[in-house]
């Protein structure tokens, strides 16, 4: 297969090397294809600090099998301490949400401010004509420049955590498994002979190892972890929780309380350090205000909306719904009203297989007829 990188075949491209099968298959190709290849990994994070278990190292594996493939390929190879940088833009970044009630994504902050803004920057450095990296995504040509598109692979897509891409990151930017599966891609790493084919996919957040976002936000904000009442809509205590870092909303298990009927988390109030519950439908959201918007549409959105294609998880179907501006910011309103929305998540719109742009769910709207005591509980 080619890659199709739009470059003369003599160009430098750097590639972000993770360690992984997708970078490193990456890699092999545009080398084959004669590309003046350079890979660089980032060493983000360091596991011992992070999660609090002595002598554990900074993704030391992954290093070493970027550099393992690196050394296969006869390519350049660097690798870049932007730990501090993680740290503040990332994962201070996530326990602060947390600890504020909101249900962050942090791989969106990893590449929105460290891999798309400080690694692109170095690539350029390094007199690049293009950043390539092994994410699953289609950047393809449109009537305004480089479009975003969604991976031919429906399971492996990424585009959700690539909404905060702008236009002139697009520019540098390439994707070239975008149009593979991952099955082809596992066989071609095993064809390549590279020696991280058979590595499974890292399945968690890189810097939670362990799967347990609680413990991560406790130890860094640990009034997280204080115990606090748990309220209905009308402020009726029913009982206690464990801390606030220990519930999301939409969360129906682990409640420890009896009710009359299924109750789930539907807000958590950090200012009375409350976890307030209702009914499934108090659940419901029709409209989503989006702050830190990016819009990567042609033209410009106005009052009236342009319709759209709206997933606010990445794993969910897309809902139909318009989207307009609204006062610095988005307003995402839904054909059908979505259930488990939460603040601090993102949501990305779409034509069709087109990402259009996006935002951070600041607060979301109940439908009417949910009556104003839900209305008002929820505000």
């Amino acid at each position: 297969m080619t890659t199709a990188l739009d470059l003369d075949r003599s160009a430098r491209v750097v590639v972000a090397m993770s360690g992984g099968v997708d970078s490193s298959v990456v890699a092999a190709l545009l080398r084959r294809e004669g590309y003046d290849v350079v890979g660089v990994t980032l060493q983000l994070y360091d596991h011992g600090a992070a999660a609090g278990r002595k002598g554990a190292c900074c993704a030391g594996q992954d290093v070493h099998d970027a550099r393992r493939v690196a050394d296969q390929l006869g390519i350049a190879h660097y690798v870049l301490d932007f730990e501090a940088r993680f740290q503040a833009a990332v994962i201070d970044d996530f326990v602060d949400e947390y600890a504020a009630g909101r249900t962050p994504l942090p791989c969106v902050r990893c590449n929105q401010r460290v891999k798309f803004r400080d690694l692109l920057t170095v690539a350029e450095d390094l007199g690049a004509a293009a950043l390539a990296t092994g994410h699953y995504a289609r950047r393809m040509p449109g009537a305004l420049g480089a479009e975003l598109h969604r991976a031919v692979d429906s399971d492996r897509d990424q585009t959700h955590f690539l909404f905060q891409t702008t236009r002139a990151q697009l520019e540098f930017l390439r994707f070239p498994l975008g149009g593979l599966p991952k099955a082809e891609v596992r066989a071609l790493a095993a064809t390549l002979e590279l020696p991280v084919a058979a590595k499974p996919d890292s399945q968690d957040i890189c810097f939670v190892p362990t799967g347990s976002y609680a413990r991560i936000v406790e130890r860094l904000r640990p009034e997280s972890g204080e115990p606090g009442p748990i309220v209905d809509l009308a402020g009726q205590v029913l009982g206690q929780h464990r801390g606030l870092a220990h519930y999301t909303v939409g969360q129906r298990r682990g409640l420890g309380i009896a009710a009359g009927e299924p109750l789930y988390v539907v807000g958590l109030d950090t200012a009375r350090r409350a976890v307030v519950v209702g009914p499934r439908d108090s659940l419901l959201a029709e409209t989503l205000v989006l702050r830190e918007p990016n819009w990567l549409g042609d033209g410009s959105l106005d009052d009236v909306g342009v319709a759209v294609d709206v997933k606010h998880r990445a794993n969910e179907p897309a809902a139909r719904g318009r989207v307009a501006l609204d006062d610095g910011g988005m307003r995402v309103h839904l054909d059908d009203p979505a259930f488990g929305v939460a603040p601090g998540q993102a949501c990305v719109v779409y034509a069709g297989s087109r990402v259009l742009g996006g935002g951070w769910i600041d607060r979301v709207e109940v439908p009417v007829e949910r009556g104003p005591v839900a209305v008002a509980a929820l505000a």
